[in-house]
């Protein structure tokens, strides 16, 4: 139950977080911060040991972060 208010709480945090950076490492960071925090609500709320699906999570959302490109039309 801990576990499933944990996500709960953790996802609107890592989701504020969406698209900020000026830098490869800045979008890497905060998507790696994006996609942990969403391993750790679907882990979560299936019932799977949270460690895999946080590190998964965590490695896509940083390569995503990675290769996009920052928003030029500020």
């Amino acid at each position: 139950m801990k576990s499933r208010i944990a996500a709960f709480l953790v996802l609107p945090l890592a989701l504020s977080a969406a698209a900020c950076g000026d830098t490869v490492g800045e979008r890497a960071a905060t998507g790696a911060g994006i996609g942990a925090g969403t391993g750790l609500a679907i882990g979560a709320l299936a019932g799977w040991p949270l460690l895999g699906p946080v590190i998964a999570g965590g490695l896509v959302g940083a390569g995503i972060g990675a290769v996009t490109a920052p928003d030029k039309g500020k």
